[in-house]
């Protein structure tokens, strides 16, 4: 029979879901959740809560605390008496008087098989770098970046065409059942952590919107790789100029693949438009790149719907042969 544990929780992203979910359907006793802020979201800026904060069930405590650095929010905090606080991608750091509150100590489930890639972005990082495994860490939090001691992992293959989105979401799934097991272990006293090796420590640092720019002359399997782990967010973006007015305009790149074949000698430029495949709904525009070319599958104009890249060959803003891609708008 596994111990009741009082169990707070803190997340905020669609990825804490899951574990939370699991935890309300647990023999565990939820004490209370902390999760960010509202914030103001869509074109009318109203204030939406966390997905978080909307799986909640409402007889929940809920803390919303812009920091924890106060005595008070501390405070609120220990009033629930957890035995343990699980934190899922949270968004804020937890201080010294927080970590120190549970009895058992504070639970993060991480996306990434610690040490490599600690901190904000594991699955984009990963995706970015080529890595052909990740998985899920459950580690015991101390001060430093994700350095604590991990109590179980369980790896999880990058399957080829994983986005940052598929990956993130195999990988929750993943996770929750894992806490759980946790959990088990430290009710029961069978759990023990292991300290992190020194090597192989790898830091994912925080995504920022520059990094959506399709540089052309960086090879094509590396931008095959940025348009599939931008996604949802910031998206890989490019530029195209008019060749009679001038004027450039923005392209979201939603799915590219690296196009077949021998592509070891440059055809052109980098960003050069070899080939303006429109003849049928499977067709493709292919770009020559630094090393390789790609060929772009789904495209969407901003404020447009995306499109498969047929459709970008067609009309007075077609994408033609010779055409040279650039840096964003």
């Amino acid at each position: 029979m596994i111990g009741r544990l009082r169990v707070a929780f803190a997340g905020t992203p669609e990825f804490a879901v899951p574990t939370l979910l699991a935890l309300l359907s647990s023999p565990h006793q939820l004490v209370g959740v902390l999760t960010r802020p509202d914030r103001p979201q869509g074109r009318g800026q109203r204030l939406s809560p966390s997905p978080v904060k909307a799986a909640v069930d409402a007889s929940v405590p809920i803390a919303q605390p812009a920091t924890l650095k106060s005595p008070d929010e501390q405070a609120r905090v220990a009033a629930w008496r957890p035995d343990v606080l699980v934190v899922v991608a949270y968004g804020l750091i937890l201080p010294p008087g927080v970590l120190e509150i549970p009895r058992l100590g504070c639970v993060n489930v991480h996306a990434s098989l610690l040490p490599r890639w600690r901190g904000a972005a594991p699955v984009e990082r990963a995706l970015l770098a080529g890595d052909e495994m990740t998985g899920v860490t459950i580690m015991l939090m101390d001060e430093g970046l994700d350095t604590g001691p991990t109590l179980l992992q369980r790896p999880a293959a990058i399957e080829p065409h994983d986005t940052g989105a598929t990956l993130r979401e195999r990988l929750a799934a993943l996770g929750a059942p894992l806490l759980l097991e946790a959990l088990q272990g430290l009710a029961e006293g069978t759990l023990r952590p292991h300290p992190q090796p020194a090597e192989g420590a790898t830091y994912a640092r925080k995504l920022e919107k520059r990094e959506a720019a399709i540089d052309w002359r960086r090879p094509a399997v590396e931008i095959e790789r940025q348009v599939r782990a931008l996604q949802p967010w910031p998206v890989a973006e490019t530029a195209r100029s008019d060749r009679v007015t001038g004027a450039a305009d923005r392209l979201l790149v939603y799915a590219a693949r690296v196009a077949p074949g021998d592509s070891a000698a440059p055809s052109g430029v980098p960003g050069c438009i070899l080939e303006a495949n429109g003849q049928h709904e499977e067709g493709y525009i292919r770009v020559q790149c630094g090393a390789g070319r790609l060929d772009l599958l789904t495209l969407q104009r901003p404020g447009g719907q995306r499109m498969p890249a047929s459709l970008f060959t067609r009309g007075p803003r077609a994408l033609e042969r010779s055409m040279v891609l650039g840096g964003v708008i």
